[in-house]
């Protein structure tokens, strides 16, 4: 199966300490710049289903808004209750100046 790249945004427009959620095959996406550096986790706690990128971020955690759930941003793994499974994590890169998520 070949994958894609699915635009987020400009690098100009995420900058570091920002977040954008996108659409990706049908999952909502949280996508962050921490420090210059991209990552994407599924935008919805493992717990309860809530939108994380409303959450705190705090370092490369992310603080669920319901709950209180930790997750790591870097590599979606659960880090504090309630939640007790990992998110998907999402490949992303730079190409052009243009940050994108791979898709399958």
């Amino acid at each position: 199966m070949m994958s894609r790249w699915s635009d987020v945004a400009s690098v100009d427009e995420l900058t570091p300490g920002s977040c954008r959620v996108v659409e990706v095959d049908g999952t909502n996406v949280a996508v962050f710049n921490l420090g210059g550096e991209y990552y994407a986790i599924e935008d919805a706690c493992s717990h309860d289903g809530g939108e994380l990128a409303r959450g705190r971020v705090e370092g490369e955690e992310i603080v669920c808004p319901r709950h209180g759930a930790r997750f790591s941003i870097r590599t979606g793994a659960v880090l504090g209750p309630p939640a007790c499974e990992d998110l998907r994590i999402f490949p992303v890169r730079v190409a052009q100046g243009r940050v994108q998520v791979e898709t399958e």
